[in-house]
């Protein structure tokens, strides 16, 4: 469960870093001359009472120490502080490196040890000096959840989900249907003696039913499971391995034309070419898709 919330965390990731942020900058003034701690300390306070699943927030210092106690609703944590020093915690060094308001990656909870996100602003005053840094935090399920309110995605998603399920299982049922028969007719004519055109026939229909499973695969683990991969090019990968298991179909179907049409009618063979120029242009189509995704990939 840990590990799907953290993929669904990087999925939303930027949505959830636009909203925290938009939170920090709404409430909390920057770049100002004569900014009283108090003022930052109230901002944070309108947070967690706007946004319940926010546990707990405070302010850090210039060095790092916490020099507020714990805003929080939980009346179990208020008043206490973390009384080692954050300056090489992500959310207060990469929050001064960046000096932009910034999310973190789950980590454990100095407080409780649960796995949670923190929203850190550094605040400055007019001439660009650093003086606190804001911080709150939410545990990384509680963010999930509170994405996909605002959003009003949750009822979608599951009703998607329930939809590609179904497409998934009857193309796995087409699946069966084409292998099997692929696996009857290669049996039945290899017991007869080869005979090509039969061979070709149960090639194509075997090789129809993997390319139907690659699909059927990524539907299941990205639709339906949710466990998209999180490089780019993976979503590629499944689309070129596709295109690339119908091409091989189409060219061993052409090539068995050609043979059939030069025994039997010499006068159809311009069927069996233009089958044959067809596969060449989507092979010529794919490798300019493969060429043309390698550029994107440089400049991502």
């Amino acid at each position: 469960m840990k590990i799907k919330d953290i993929k669904e965390f990087e999925r939303i990731r930027k949505k959830l870093r636009a909203y925290f942020c938009y939170l920090m900058r709404r409430n909390i003034p920057n770049r100002m001359d004569n900014i009283e701690l108090e003022v930052v300390e109230e901002g944070l306070t309108r947070i967690v009472h706007e946004v319940p699943e926010v546990k707990v927030a405070y302010v850090l210092d210039p060095k790092g120490h916490q020099i507020t106690a714990l805003i929080t609703q939980d009346e179990n944590l208020a008043t206490r502080f973390i009384k080692e020093s954050q300056s090489n915690r992500t959310h207060f060094y990469k929050a001064v490196k960046e000096k932009k308001c910034i999310l973190t990656d789950p980590y454990p909870s100095l407080i409780n040890g649960d796995l949670v996100v923190s929203t850190a602003a550094p605040i400055f005053d007019s001439k660009g000096n650093l003086l606190y840094v804001a911080v709150f935090e939410m545990p990384l399920s509680d963010a999930i959840k509170l994405f996909h309110k605002e959003q009003g995605e949750r009822w979608f998603m599951n009703v998607n989900r329930l939809v590609y399920g179904l497409f998934a299982i009857a193309l796995f049922v087409i699946v069966g249907f084409l292998f099997t028969d692929g696996i009857k007719l290669f049996i039945k004519y290899s017991l007869k003696g080869i005979e090509v055109k039969k061979i070709f026939e149960a090639t194509i229909l075997i090789t129809l039913s993997l390319a139907i499973y690659d699909l059927v695969k990524t539907l299941v683990l990205e639709e339906v499971l949710g466990e998209k991969e999180e490089h780019p090019f993976e979503i590629h990968k499944t689309m070129i391995k596709f295109l690339g298991s119908i091409i091989i179909a189409l060219a061993i179907e052409g090539l068995m034309l050609v043979f059939k049409f030069a025994m039997i009618s010499p006068d159809k063979i311009i069927y069996a070419s233009l089958l044959i120029i067809s596969v060449t242009l989507l092979l010529v189509g794919l490798a300019f898709y493969m060429k043309w995704i390698g550029k994107e990939l440089k400049v991502s």
